[in-house]
């Protein structure tokens, strides 16, 4: 019986592979200092936005030009190119930032590509903190026992945190080098702070755990992927939940109850969160599900039925329609699973304009907190 369901799944896998789109990227101009040794990579809404994912490495032809060839099903994407991370992605000849590329499949294409410019090869300024004063890192190498790795963890304790004996609610989010600090983000940062400095709302304590570089694919996935290798979800989420939680209870003045204590995150960290919510249902009373890529977990939605209904939280569901032709209906589809089983209070947000970048999580942050709050 498995092995026909394996011969079966097998069948659709190659179904699906063959009815998908060829697109041929080739680059026809590059910075005069460019080297040839040079690996390039495409990173975009089709593989969670990794700089260096091997899969999407640019090969060479006869002549030494870069193409690289991709299968893609009928729908908008958007990409950059890199050179292998977010330090060296492209850039004007000038050295400023561009807005991602976009392009909409429809069948089989060819598309010319120019780079005008490196990004690590403009000599700047350091960079300044941008921190505001009530953020700390509370360990710059904290132990993940799940996972036998160390990682920065921040927190920001509100204003009158100090002068006070209040206790409060705790927020935690992913992608911590992005979430208070523009110094440490690859691409601007959330301004969690900033918000939280000026907001009449009321206060909460933010934990912002760093991701782990190359292994943030993983970590923020709870199940094995064929392109990216081990999930390592489960053990994460564990660490939130039964490692890193306890700590900032213990040391900090907290709310510990489940409906004072929160969790987001975008694109992978949006799939997380969204999975912690469901793990553990008696922990985090709420979540904030940004531009989940649950294209690359499908399994979730599995899980969503199954698990859905022991959740009873509040879930921001948010997707912008420049992200990619499934990012909105994927989002829709979690959505409409769980109103199906669950009692969660819940809401969809859908931006016309809403890109897969730090500066729209920025934007949308606030309105995410007052709802959830």
């Amino acid at each position: 019986m498995h092995k026909f369901t394996l011969i079966i799944a097998t069948f659709f896998l190659i179904l699906a592979v063959c009815s998908q789109n060829t697109i041929r990227l080739e680059i026809k101009a590059l910075p005069a200092y460019h080297s040839a040794d040079d690996n390039i990579f495409a990173a975009g809404s089709f593989n969670s936005w990794n700089p260096q994912n091997q899969n999407y490495k640019f090969k060479k032809d006869e002549k030494g030009n870069y193409y690289l060839e991709l299968k893609l099903n009928s729908g908008s994407y958007q990409y950059k190119i890199t050179r292998g991370g977010w330090e060296n992605v492209e850039c004007t000849k000038d050295g400023a930032g561009i807005e991602n590329r976009v392009f909409k499949i429809e069948g089989d294409a060819m598309i010319e590509l120019s780079i005008a410019g490196w990004q690590d090869k403009f000599s700047s300024k350091p960079k300044l903190s941008s921190a505001s004063k009530n953020v700390h890192i509370i360990e710059t190498a904290f132990f993940i026992p799940q996972l036998n790795r160390n990682r920065r963890i921040w927190i920001y304790l509100p204003e009158n945190y100090v002068s006070s004996k209040i206790k409060y609610p705790v927020l935690y989010i992913h992608d911590g080098q992005n979430v208070f600090e523009d110094s440490s983000s690859f691409s601007g940062e959330w301004g969690v702070d900033d918000f939280l400095d000026s907001t009449q709302s009321r206060n909460c304590i933010v934990v912002a755990i760093d991701n782990g570089g190359d292994k943030r694919m993983n970590e923020y996935n709870p199940y094995d992927n064929i392109r990216f290798g081990k999930g390592e979800g489960d053990a994460y989420v564990d660490f939130i939940a039964n490692t890193l939680r306890p700590y900032i209870n213990k040391n900090y003045r907290t709310l510990k109850c489940r409906k004072k204590t929160y969790v987001a995150g975008s694109s992978m960290g949006g799939l997380i969160s969204m999975y912690a919510a469901l793990k553990y249902p008696k922990i985090f009373g709420g979540a904030g599900v940004f531009s989940p890529s649950f294209w690359i977990a499908p399994e979730i939605y599995s899980y969503l039925q199954t698990q859905g209904k022991k959740v009873k939280s509040k879930i921001y569901f948010y997707a912008g329609k420049e992200e990619g032709e499934s990012m909105v209906p994927d989002m829709l589809k979690a959505f409409e699973q769980m109103a199906k089983v669950s009692k969660s209070k819940m809401t969809t947000v859908i931006r016309d304009d809403g890109k897969h970048n730090e500066a729209t999580w920025r934007n949308e942050f606030p309105l995410f907190y007052n709802w959830i709050r």
